[in-house]
């Protein structure tokens, strides 16, 4: 799709960046010591840092990457929101209390607490980076897909502008700023999501069959004419033979071509739906066979997501009620889009992208999604690979550094624990939101086949202009609140754990966060670089990578440092980095990075499922259990 920035968009926009940034100044002079830089002191109220974990954690995943992915695949993507919200369970009953007693500023403390072992600081600071880095990814993609519709900017430049603002907010006032700037955004995406969501029920559902153009039924036997419908049909050539299930007509203007997917019809009988196909080469995209514009000799993809069919006929519902909203879908047809892959002789690609046209209970029930197709076959493979999954989003909450050193920022573990409440709740509630976005986007006509991570701004802009440069600015500051808090718990892994812990240098306050400030300006830059590379992923996706490593390297250490008192500094090191090793390595040699990473044979990926959790989270225990008993009197370990 092509973007047209508007006035309203970019008012809205830099306003919103503006006051960020500017309050970042005004809470700077309250960031001095490290105390202040790291943990605001331990002076937030704890109803306001509740907010802020939910500003923290309802980040670009959460937002754009869930509601993309259930505006493509229906409730699948509301699995990872169950994830998400289920994990909290942890952090409250078990983390919440004994990571404010235990620590002061990072992770590592924590660990370290009962050992003062270089070792664990060098361990937890290296697992901090790895994990923040790899959240960091999806934050940054969000990001430049957002900068897109809404300031009209390539991708790239959405990424370097979200890096820019957020080097300058953490290193003007560390942790002050990036609480208030969380709870702002926090607050703020909570009640705009609840209000489009209203203004979505009050729209209510419109049937458009005639959104896309399709020809027949037709006999089989009628796809080798040479026209088809009184429209001729262009010889199958440069790859295009190779899909029989894809037919070109020519167009009377000669400006590219008309693309259909057949599909079945009954009996010896077929339909052609109207396809889209982008094609990308060194002089830019072609949409179609055309060049990608406005122009009279160019073309641009059109947006989807229509219904077909509505219960009973119906061309419109009218306003509907939360629950008539599922009941009505269900009782739909949905047009989904799926894409495959044509190869050209000179070796460049055309994505088709073809209707897929779907009751609504289906889109309503689980394993639709490539990946959790496994929910409902008889094949192990697919249902490990759902369960790992759930096993690393629910074991992942409680395992995230820029999450658990929020508990640092309140006064005491009742604190801690009020602020874990009220954080469930705010979080809570958003999830349920997500499910109405993401399927309004499926339902709105307005979706950018090319990005699922723009389908709830794009629904906002279905509904008011105003409404989509709000809910745009919101979104882009939430990625801004996720990534400092992602870059300040990296900067002190940098500054705190690994110079002054491990390396031993002698710094004074001013001199450590300085140190930290320099840090989080390498860590940003880093993130920027990655954003850019893995522009083509849905970040809702990419996360789950993170919570894996998270989940695998940070909870079993810190689990058995709490509850098993036979555990040594030997076992959490070892554990630390075995489970950051082996899910790393695991999500390397994944068929996802195989195919969206290297651009390789899926099919020759070592790892026999994407999802690692279900493997390197117990992997990680029993390391810490076997190395403890082995560097332990025996005496002691029993």
């Amino acid at each position: 799709m092509i973007y047209d920035p508007s006035w309203i968009a970019v008012f809205v926009f830099f306003t919103f960046v503006g006051a960020t940034v500017g309050l970042s100044f005004f809470l700077g002079r309250k960031a001095k010591s490290s105390a202040g830089y790291f943990a605001a002191h331990g002076q937030i109220p704890w109803a306001v840092n509740g907010i802020a974990f939910a500003g923290d954690y309802l980040s670009a995943a959460s937002f754009l990457g869930i509601c993309g992915m259930i505006a493509s695949y229906g409730y699948d993507g509301f699995l990872y929101s169950i994830g998400f919200l289920a994990g909290w369970i942890v952090a409250l009953f078990v983390i919440a209390e004994p990571m404010k007693r235990l620590g002061r500023f990072t992770f590592a403390d924590a660990l370290d607490a009962k050992f003062d072992s270089r070792g664990i600081k060098a361990a937890a600071g290296a697992s901090t980076l790895v994990v923040s880095v790899f959240y960091l990814i999806p934050q940054m993609v969000g990001a430049g897909s957002l900068i897109q519709p809404l300031l009209g900017f390539p991708h790239w430049v959405g990424v370097v502008l979200v890096g820019i603002v957020v080097i300058t907010i953490v290193v003007t006032a560390g942790m002050v700023s990036t609480t208030w700037v969380q709870f702002l955004k926090g607050s703020l995406l909570v009640v705009f999501s609840a209000v489009l969501v209203v203004l979505l029920l009050g729209r209510g559902f419109v049937a458009q069959p005639d959104a896309f153009e399709s020809i027949g039924p037709i006999p089989v036997a009628g796809l080798n004419q040479a026209e088809i419908a009184g429209r001729r049909v262009l010889p199958a050539t440069d790859g295009w033979q190779e899909h029989d299930d894809l037919v070109r007509f020519s167009r009377s203007d000669d400006v590219g071509f008309d693309l259909f997917h057949v599909q079945p019809a009954g009996e010896a009988q077929v339909i052609l739906r109207q396809a889209q196909a982008i094609r990308r080469t060194s002089d830019g995209a072609m949409i179609d066979g055309a060049p990608l514009g406005r122009e009279a000799t160019q073309k641009e993809l059109k947006p989807v997501g229509t219904l077909t069919k509505l219960p009973d006929g119906q061309s419109e519902t009218g306003p509907l009620g939360p629950v008539s909203f599922f009941n009505t879908l269900g009782e739909s047809e949905v047009v989904l889009w799926r894409n495959m892959t044509v190869e050209h002789e000179d070796e460049t690609k055309s994505t088709v992208y073809f209707q897929k046209l779907t009751p609504g209970n289906e889109v309503l029930r689980p394993g639709e999604h490539p990946k959790f197709a496994g929910i409902r076959s008889d094949e192990p493979g697919g249902k490990l690979n759902f369960l790992s999954l759930m096993l690393a989003l629910f074991c992942g909450t409680a395992s995230l550094p820029h999450i658990l050193i929020r508990y640092y920022t309140v006064k005491d573990g009742a604190a801690a624990r009020k602020s874990t409440i009220v954080g469930i709740a705010s979080i809570g509630f958003f999830y349920v939101l997500t499910l109405y976005l993401g399927l309004g986007a499926m339902t709105s006509g307005s979706m950018d086949l090319t990005d699922s991570n723009m389908a709830a701004p794009l629904l906002a802009r279905s509904i008011s202009t105003w409404l989509f440069a709000i809910i745009s600015a919101i979104a882009f500051t939430t990625v801004l609140g996720t990534v400092s808090g992602l870059i300040l718990a990296s900067s002190g892994a940098v500054a705190h754990d690994i110079l002054v812990g491990v390396v031993g240098m002698k710094l004074s306050e001013a001199k450590k966060v300085r140190v930290a400030k320099i840090a989080a300006v390498v860590v940003g830059a880093i993130a920027i670089v990655l954003g850019i590379l893995f522009k083509e992923m849905n970040v809702g996706y990419l996360v789950g990578w993170a919570f894996s490593v998270a989940a695998s390297a940070n909870l079993p250490a810190l689990v058995m440092l709490l509850f098993w008192k036979a555990t040594t500094k030997e076992g959490i090191v070892a554990s630390v980095l075995v489970g950051m090793i082996s899910s790393l390595g695991w999500i390397l040699l994944s068929s996802d990075t195989y195919k969206s990473v290297y651009g390789w044979d899926p099919e020759l990926a070592y790892a026999p499922f994407s999802q690692p959790g279900i493997v390197t989270i117990p992997l990680a225990f029993a390391t810490l259990i076997v190395v403890s008993l082995m560097t332990k009197p025996k005496a002691a370990a029993a």
